[in-house]
Parts: C-alpha cells; structure tokens; sequence
C-alpha cells in the first residue's frame, strides 16, 4: 500500500496491591460475580494492554504524530517551496531546491510542481492539483520520496502538513509511561445534554488559533466519592474531553489530556475509562494543533490513571 493511500485509509500488569480495592469496586460496578470476578478483572486488563499496544501502533503509523516534520501556515497568495534556503518554506534537505508553489485561494490551495520535480497523488504524478484539506470528505495527500504533505484549515486558516516517513523519531521513541492500571478509575458517566448542541470555542496550543467543536452538553461522574463534570466534544463517532487535573504539569502534559468515550446511550449513559486518558499529539511533535483544557474541564482532584509525561522521554 503506497504512503499516501495509508494515510487515506486512516483519516477518518501490573497491578498494585494499593490497587486490590479498586478492582473488587469495579468486579461490584459491572456486576461480576464471585466465580467470576477474576475472569473479568482479567479481561478487562488484557483489553487494557491491547489498548495500549495499539494506541503505541497509531502513533507510529504512516497518519500518527511521530513523522510530521513540518506545519507552515499559508500568508501569502503564492508561497514557494523546496529545500532551497530562499523558499517561502524551507522543505528538509532530501527535497528538491524548489519543489514547486502553492497558491492560496479564499476556500482551497493549489498545488504547482516545477519542472523536472515527480511529486506523486494516488500513485501517479502530477503537476498541478487542486489541494482539499482535511475538512473536507476527500482530502489530497501527495508524495515525494519519504516526504508527503496535506493541506489542514483551521479556523478558517490553512497550512501546510509536512511528513518524513524515515523521521528519527519513529526510530527513538521511548514506550509511554502510565500509571498503574486501575479498573476502579473506569466510570459511569450521564449526559446533562444541552437544549440544543453547541459550538464552543477551545484554545489550542498555537496562540491565536482556536478550535470550535460542537458540544452536546456535559458528562457527569462520580470519582471517590465526588461528583464531576467534564464538557464533551462531539469527534466524529465519539465524544472528546479535554480534561485537565491536579496531576497536571506535574506528572501530566502541561495542556491536559484527551480521553475519548463512544457516544451515549439511549439514557444518556456512557464510560469514561480515565485508564485511557492520553497525551495530545502536541506531546509527541511541535507541529500539531492540539486544543488545550478549558479553564471549565479542569478538575480540582487527582486523576492517577492513564498516560504520564515526561519532556525527557518524549
């Protein structure tokens, strides 16, 4: 399967004894019986570590965060680019001197290959073509050599997304560090839905640029005891929370973590496995747009359970 084509396709135990109380909590929360009790919380740790062999997977695929090696926001109508120093984007040095130019339109990028250059679009070369983003049902990913590169829009702003297939970082990368699993950090949680769905508005990490999701309300759990709530965003078949915590900037990325939860049911009910809670792709590359914790989805208590951070590993 070609690069581009990958990226395509994917566009859209340990356990502590400090732990043993948590998983009888949750053995009693999903209803396992005595006889099988250890035949769930088992089960359920497997899945876990599937999760994570998968989740390690997706950040090393041809569309994880670990091989982009470039994002430049388009400001002027026509920008040049290639490895050349004198281009309005510099491109890493296995590129050509001028690959060619991008041309900025009010809803679109075009795209136009220098003469002499391959760049390649489902397999085949092009000179000239019209760039859908990201946004868009079919967006165009192109190639040359280890590089490809899509056009992403964010509030109403588009850019360039560079990839290096060969990125040193998907040699280096250290596993990911988490807590201890525990079954009990694996919550119900019901939605107090809005009267209607609305758009939000998130910061991002990158200063001046905003992330506009819609929300279809707030998820309310119970964690030790307490009552919490999170504001959902809708993502695509799923729902996101951008949380922050008290472990966060301290054990935790400084921006928050992403946890992802399949939509509700017919009685508003969902699970938020904190177990799952992840680093955003900002974590992992300085060229992603990532939406950080509202002042709203910081939670005043401690969430030990998910992905850590440390800036020395990652």
């Amino acid at each position: 399967m070609s690069p581009e084509r990958a990226i395509k396709r994917r566009l859209r135990y340990r356990i502590d004894s400090r732990y043993c109380r948590g998983l009888l909590l949750m053995a009693v929360v999903l209803g396992w019986s005595a006889g099988s009790g250890a035949t769930g919380i088992e089960d359920y740790l497997a899945s876990l570590q599937s999760w994570k062999l998968a989740r390690e997977a997706a950040l090393k695929s041809d569309t994880g965060y670990l091989n982009l090696a470039g994002l430049y926001w388009l400001k002027a109508q026509e920008t040049r680019f290639g490895s050349d120093a004198a281009n309005d984007i510099v491109f890493p040095e296995n590129a050509p001197p001028i690959v060619g130019t991008f041309l900025l339109a009010a809803d679109h990028v075009m795209l136009t290959v220098s003469e002499g250059v391959t760049v390649l679009h489902a397999g085949a070369p092009v000179t000239r073509i019209r760039m859908s983003d990201d946004t868009t049902a079919d967006p165009v990913i192109v190639t040359h050599g280890s590089l490809a590169w899509t056009v992403i829009q964010r509030d109403g702003n588009f850019a360039i997304r560079l990839r290096d297939f060969e990125h040193p970082a998907l040699r280096n990368f250290a596993p990911i560090d988490y807590y201890p699993a525990d079954p009990a950090m694996n919550v119900r949680a019901v939605l107090d839905a809005y009267p209607q769905p609305r758009q939000v508005r998130v910061d991002t990490v990158i200063e001046g640029l905003d992330y506009r999701p819609m929300s279809p309300g707030l998820l309310r759990f119970r964690l030790g005891g307490n009552e919490f709530a999170l504001e959902a965003y809708r993502a695509g078949e799923n729902l996101l929370l951008v949380f922050g915590d008290q472990t966060t900037g301290r054990d935790t990325y400084p921006a928050g973590r992403f946890l992802y939860t399949g939509l509700p049911d017919g009685d508003g009910v969902t699970w938020l496995d904190f177990n799952k809670a992840e680093n955003p792709p900002c974590a992992f590359n300085e060229f992603a747009t990532c939406p950080v914790a509202s002042p709203r989805n910081r939670l005043k208590t401690l969430i030990e359970a998910g992905e850590r951070y440390d800036p020395s590993r990652h």
